[in-house]
């Protein structure tokens, strides 16, 4: 004897079914504003004038070192800008390299001026004073 199924059954879900979506292409992503210039470290600047400068006389990293009495692997740390040397420091490695402590001072100023005034915003002139002078804020 077979089994016969009744046509008239239905089904029953016990959850209901999903509702249909409709597929909506995602709208696209703000793109977002250029992050502002970070202003440069001065330890940065003096690092590189530094090492400019070492390098101009085509010295070696250990000669000036040596010359400064300063160890050399702090001397590198310096030159890459990794550490804040105090101005005993710096004037040390000036004098080793035939600069004084206000040379490499003014150096690094030059640097600072010609860096951020390349990233000043078209159009927007700000007000200077107009002075020769080098101010250090510890």
């Amino acid at each position: 004897m077979r089994n016969q199924v009744p046509l008239d059954i239905s089904v029953i879900p016990l959850r209901p079914a999903p509702a249909r979506r409709t597929v909506t292409p995602p709208a696209p992503a703000p793109v977002p504003a250029a992050p502002a210039p970070k202003e440069p470290l001065w330890r940065d600047l003096v690092g590189d004038v530094l090492r400019r400068e070492r390098l101009a006389q085509e010295r070696t990293l250990k000669d000036v070192a040596d010359t400064a009495r300063i160890s050399m692997p702090y001397l590198s740390e310096v030159e890459r800008g990794r550490k804040e040397a105090s101005s005993e420091v710096l004037a040390a490695a000036a004098q080793a390299l035939g600069l004084g402590l206000g040379d490499l001072l003014t150096r690094a100023q030059g640097e600072l001026v010609r860096i951020t005034s390349r990233r000043a915003p078209a159009g927007r002139s700000t007000p200077r004073a107009s002075y020769d002078g080098l101010c250090l804020a510890a």
